[in-house]
């Protein structure tokens, strides 16, 4: 077969302008997550005029949708994932409006080629991935299952492979004792607050026994509200994160346990909720990651330039690559060392240079698909690895 990435790329460039305006657009209008109404309505609005078929409002999510173009020729199923949904106060700090704009301008480039090489080009838009991400109720209703391979790309302040995430739970430990007045009639009352801090001690005790690769932090989200009120209600929240689905489970009945033994202590009643979704590890697929890596590395970008991936955090895409082969790597978009969910990376991603980056990933992108969907060699190393 020709190679086909020259008219990827001539396309992508064709509609650069377009696509510089609607990663602009949703910029400059941060949505929170599950209310992304502009964005979702902007990307299936473009996504339709290149004749994608759209499924809306997915799982009864109002953001959420699935955009996909096939001529009916038999290939495998590309999965390109959207993010579009910022965060409170400091907007788009996390890039998830190039984020999305790489993978609408990705679908653009591959549906130009279908004809020759067959196949399903799928966007998925995945609202809220920094709370209630979207993806663990698609993966978990299987929507991802018949995929060939999931991608993404994420902004960065420099190219990364794709590596691995820690597998999170969001615990909010709410306690409930009764109130008194602090001088008055100490005596009468049942303190919530303390619970609270004996629960923070009994974790700090907790974190000598933990593996290296194991994160809790917390905070406290109410502690009462005057200092001679014995507060009646107080609460916690906390993430328990670790490399693996099994010890996070772990380290999660363990701090459960501490919250217990708080409430024990001083009399008050617990109450424990997830306020967000767990997240699974991401677990790269390698053969897809490589993929990726060659077109960047073929594309001009030299190899010592890009690092080995690792991400401390927690991403909803860990559950998706556990139900297909998946991969998450970094484009540089600044130039400077700017930290992700910084005021600073939010302004330098939207850019000149930001959107010239976005394209560039967008054309990655593509071009690791085009790879998928035309070498049958590549395409079996992938579902190996991943049966493995």
């Amino acid at each position: 077969m020709a190679d086909l990435k020259p008219i990827i790329h001539d396309r992508i460039q064709a509609y650069s302008n377009r696509l510089t305006e609607i990663a602009a657009f949703i910029g400059a209008n941060p949505e929170l997550g599950h209310e992304e109404r502009q964005a979702s309505a902007l990307l299936m609005s473009e996504l339709e005029k290149h004749d994608f078929r759209l499924e809306r409002s997915v799982l009864g999510l109002e953001t959420a949708f699935i955009a996909e173009y096939s001529v009916g020729k038999p290939g495998p199923i590309i999965a390109l994932l959207a993010e579009y949904d910022a965060l409170p106060d400091i907007g788009h700090a996390c890039g998830h409006h190039l984020i999305c704009t790489m993978a609408l301008g990705a679908a653009i480039g591959l549906r130009s080629v279908a004809d020759q090489t067959g196949g399903t080009i799928r966007v998925y838009g995945t609202p809220a991935e920094e709370t209630k991400g979207a993806k663990v109720d698609m993966a978990a209703a299987g929507l991802f299952d018949d995929c060939d391979i999931a991608i993404m790309a994420h902004p960065y302040h420099g190219y990364e492979r794709s590596g691995s995430s820690l597998a999170m739970d969001a615990l909010q430990f709410e306690y409930r004792g009764k109130a008194a007045h602090a001088a008055a009639n100490p005596e009468q009352g049942v303190n919530a607050l303390d619970a609270v801090l004996l629960l923070f001690n009994g974790v700090n005790a907790l974190r000598q026994q933990t593996r290296e690769d194991a994160r809790i932090h917390g905070i406290i989200s109410q502690g009462g509200t005057a200092p001679n009120i014995i507060p009646d209600y107080a609460e916690a929240r906390f993430y328990v994160r670790a490399a693996d689905r099994a010890y996070t489970d772990e380290l999660t009945r363990k701090v459960t346990a501490c919250a217990e033994a708080a409430g024990i202590a001083t009399g008050c009643a617990l109450n424990v909720v997830s306020y967000e979704y767990s997240y699974d590890e991401l677990r790269t697929n390698e053969a897809l990651s490589d993929a990726f890596t060659a077109n960047l590395i073929a594309s001009g970008i030299p190899e010592q330039e890009i690092s080995r991936g690792h991400d401390n955090g927690s991403l909803d895409l860990g559950n998706v690559s556990l139900r297909c082969p998946a991969a998450h790597p970094y484009i540089k978009v600044v130039n400077e060392p700017y930290s992700l969910h910084s005021l600073e990376f939010r302004d330098a991603a939207q850019t000149p240079r930001a959107y010239e980056a976005m394209l560039f990933g967008a054309a990655m992108l593509a071009y690791t698909a085009l790879d998928v969907l035309t070498d049958e060699d590549l395409l079996q190393r992938i579902k190996t690895e991943f049966q493995r």
